[in-house]
């Protein structure tokens, strides 16, 4: 059996990441994979209901981040871990870089705590190729402020996505092994050109 790749999507609010993500599905099926596309926090009817408490309820820093982890815990057992196993590829909207970078970077919490709950929560999981989104806090906003109804993430203040976006792409470069950085400013049209060639590239 073919062994599956993990995929995952990342970057700020407002970054544009969410409208390529079927079309990357849909390249990968037309290629003959079973693909599995998922989200965090999310996945499962746990993570869902975990969700929808994460996105609108204030709360405690830790509190925020422990249940970020706990309803990644039940997604990759739930979800991710089984699809790998079977050779599927996993598509994740989100995965572990986003804590780092909403609740390390955004909210200042203690990198090395996040660091002890990734390795208890998923110790030998990383993603196969991680596709980080990136665009001027200016750009996002201003597709934010077009689209919907903002969550209690999307409504907060330019120096917290300063500092969230800071964080991603200090990740990026801490792990460049998985990393590509993708210039969301481009055109549809060029980001999927690009996107093409990374996916193909990591099947070969």
């Amino acid at each position: 059996m073919s062994k599956g790749r993990f995929i995952t999507f990342e970057g700020i609010d407002g970054a544009g990441k969410s409208t390529h993500l079927d079309f990357a599905a849909d390249l990968l099926r037309a290629q003959g994979r079973q693909v599995v596309v998922t989200r965090e926090p999310g996945g499962t009817a746990l993570g869902e209901a975990l969700r929808g408490i994460l996105l609108q309820q204030a709360m405690h820093l830790e509190t925020e981040a422990l249940l970020m982890f706990a309803a990644r815990r039940e997604h990759i057992a739930q979800v991710i871990a089984p699809a790998l196993e079977r050779g599927d590829w996993v598509i994740s909207d989100r995965f572990s870089d986003a804590t780092f970078a909403y609740q390390g970077g955004g909210r200042k919490l203690d990198r090395s705590k996040l660091e002890a709950l990734e390795q208890w929560v998923h110790p030998q999981l990383q993603p196969d190729l991680t596709l980080l989104f990136d665009v001027p806090l200016e750009v996002a906003r201003a597709r934010l402020d077009a689209t919907r109804t903002l969550d209690k993430f999307e409504q907060e203040k330019a120096d917290f996505f300063a500092a969230t976006r800071t964080e991603y792409l200090r990740r990026a470069a801490e792990f460049p092994q998985r990393f590509r950085v993708i210039d969301s400013t481009q055109s549809i049209a060029d980001i999927q050109t690009q996107l093409r060639g990374l996916l193909e590239g990591l099947a070969a």
